[in-house]
C-alpha cells in the first residue's frame, strides 16, 4: 500500500515521497497568543496530530515544528488595554495553549519555536533578501519584500500578481512601498513598542511571515517535507512564505508537500466574536469530554469544514461510549477471535488512511469491524487490534477504570443477590451504584462496572 496525500500546491494527490527516505521534517503554524485558543484551532492541531501519529504507525521518523507568534500588533494591543507587558502577555497565553494541548492529547509536537528566540535567524534572512535584491528599506517605516521581483508569488492559491494588491495582512500598511501588496519583514518599533537591535533602524520587531521561514531553515534547512496550518493561511501567509525562502535560496519548491485543513463553523456561521459563537477550548472541554472532543473533529475528512454544536458533540460522545463499551467487552472475554476479519479491517484501515488520511472512511471501518465481532465474537486480539488503532487517534479509554472499593464492595454484594435470585434487593443496590456515579452491564463473563 502506498501513502498518497493532496498538496495544496499542486491541486492533486501525489505518492508521499520524503526527501531523505522515511524521515520527515513537517512545520504547522502555531498560535498567536494574544487570547485563549478556540475550537478552531483545536480542529487543525488536533487533525495534525492524527497525521503525524499515523506516520509513525507507518514506519517514518516524525520531526514536528509548530512556531509560536509571541510577538505581533494585536499582542501589543491586547496588553496595552490589560496594561501588561506584550511578552508577558504572550507567554501567559502560550502555556494557557500548551494546556489545552494536552487536555486534547496533542503531544506529538517536538518543539514549539518562538518567535523572538530567533530573532538573529530572522535578521540574517532579511539581510540575504536584501543583498539578493528582494527587499527593500523604507525609512523610518520597515523593511518590505518586493513582489515584483518574485514572478512565482500566487502559486499555492492560484491568484495572479495583480491580485496581490489585497496582501495586506497585519502590519504591513504604508503608503511608501513599492507594490501595495509588499508585505513587511522588519517594523521599527514605535514608542512604547517592543524592539530589537537591528542594523537599520533605531530597533524594531519581526513581520509575520519572516519568522517561519527564520526557524524553519535553522531546524530543517531550505527545503523540507511537509508545512501544514489552516486554508485560511494559504494566502498571503504560504504565499510569502513560499516567496521569502525560495528568493533567499534559489531553491524551488520550499516545501515539497502543503496540506491544509478545513475550517470550522458554528451552527452554519462561521466563528466570531461579533456572532456571539466564539468558544475556546476550554470552555468547550467544561461541556464535553477531551476525548469526545477529539473523536469529533476525526468524524470529518482535515480538508473539509466541519460544523461544530453541541448536538454533534452529543452525537460523537455516544458514539465513542459504544466504542469504549466494545472495548471493555473484549477485554475480558475469552471468546475465540475472527483472524481473517481482524487482518481485512487492520488492512481496510490503512488502505483509507493511505488516501490522504481519510479518517471518516477509517473510522466506518472500525465501526463495522465492531458490529461483526458483536455477532460473532472477539476477545484478546479483537481487543489489541483496537489498542493499535488508539495509538494513531488517542480516543478510547483503553486503561482500565480504577473503581473505588466502596463500589466494588456493592457489586459483590449485588452479584450474591443475584445469585440466591433476590432480584429486589439486587435491584437496590444497582440504584444504590447508580446514585454513586456508576452504571453496570452484566455480561457473560461478569458485571463490568463503569462511571457515568
Amino acid at each position: 500500500m502506498t501513502l498518497k496525500l493532496y498538496n495544496t500546491l499542486t491541486r492533486k494527490k501525489e505518492v508521499f515521497k520524503p526527501i531523505k527516505d522515511k524521515k520527515v521534517n513537517l512545520f504547522v503554524c502555531g498560535i498567536t497568543p494574544y487570547d485563549y485558543a478556540h475550537i478552531g484551532h483545536a480542529k487543525t492541531y488536533v487533525q495534525f496530530d492524527i497525521i503525524v501519529k499515523y506516520l509513525k504507525y507507518r514506519g517514518y521518523k516524525v520531526t514536528y515544528l509548530q512556531n509560536v507568534t509571541d510577538i505581533d500588533d494585536k499582542i501589543i494591543k491586547r496588553a496595552n488595554e490589560r496594561k501588561e507587558k506584550p511578552i508577558t502577555l504572550a507567554r501567559n497565553f502560550e502555556k494557557e495553549y500548551i494546556k489545552d494541548m494536552k487536555a486534547l492529547g496533542v503531544d506529538s509536537v517536538d518543539r514549539f519555536a518562538r518567535a523572538t528566540d530567533y530573532i538573529k535567524e530572522i535578521q540574517k534572512q532579511i539581510k540575504t533578501l536584501m543583498d539578493k535584491g528582494y527587499a527593500y528599506g523604507i525609512e523610518n517605516d520597515g523593511i518590505y519584500f518586493n513582489l515584483s521581483k518574485f514572478p512565482d508569488y500566487g502559486k499555492l492559491s492560484s491568484r495572479k500578481s495583480e491580485e496581490a494588491e489585497d496582501a495586506v495582512s497585519r502590519i504591513d500598511e504604508s503608503k511608501s512601498k513599492i507594490n501595495k501588496g509588499d508585505f513587511c519583514l522588519w517594523k521599527k518599533s514605535k514608542e512604547n513598542e517592543p524592539k530589537w537591535k537591528d542594523p537599520w533602524f533605531n530597533g524594531g520587531r519581526p513581520g509575520w511571515h519572516i519568522e517561519d521561514t527564520a526557524i524553519s531553515e535553522k531546524y530543517f534547512g531550505q527545503r523540507y517535507d511537509m508545512h501544514g496550518g489552516a486554508r485560511d493561511l494559504i494566502f498571503p501567509h504560504h504565499e510569502a512564505e513560499i516567496a521569502q525562502m525560495e528568493s533567499a535560496s534559489g531553491k524551488k519548491p520550499f516545501v515539497k508537500y502543503w496540506l491544509h485543513t478545513g475550517f470550522l463553523n458554528v451552527k452554519g456561521q462561521k466563528m466570531a466574536k461579533s456572532l456571539g459563537n466564539f468558544i475556546t477550548i476550554r470552555e468547550a472541554l467544561k461541556k464535553f469530554d477531551s476525548k469526545a472532543l477529539r473523536f469529533f473533529y476525526l468524524s470529518a475528512h482535515y480538508r473539509s469544514p466541519i460544523d461544530y454544536s453541541e448536538e454533534l458533540l452529543g452525537q460523537a460522545k455516544h458514539s465513542l461510549e459504544r466504542l469504549n463499551d466494545f472495548v471493555r467487552k473484549v477485554r475480558y472475554s475469552k471468546e475465540i477471535d475472527d483472524n481473517k476479519l481482524i487482518e481485512k479491517t487492520k488492512k481496510d484501515l490503512i488502505m483509507y488512511m493511505d488516501d490522504d488520511f481519510d479518517t471518516p472512511k477509517a473510522w466506518a471501518v472500525i465501526f463495522d469491524f465492531v458490529k461483526e465481532v458483536n455477532k460473532k465474537g472477539g476477545g484478546k486480539k479483537s481487543y489489541e487490534l483496537m489498542l493499535e488503532f488508539n495509538k494513531i487517534f488517542n480516543v478510547l479509554e483503553t486503561e482500565e477504570e480504577k473503581i473505588p472499593s466502596e463500589i466494588k464492595k456493592l457489586v459483590k454484594e449485588r452479584d450474591k443477590a443475584r445469585k440466591e435470585k433476590n432480584y429486589e434487593k439486587a435491584d437496590k443496590i444497582r440504584e444504590e451504584i447508580k446514585n454513586k456515579g456508576y452504571i453496570l452491564e452484566d455480561t457473560e463473563e461478569g458485571t463490568i462496572v463503569k462511571s457515568e
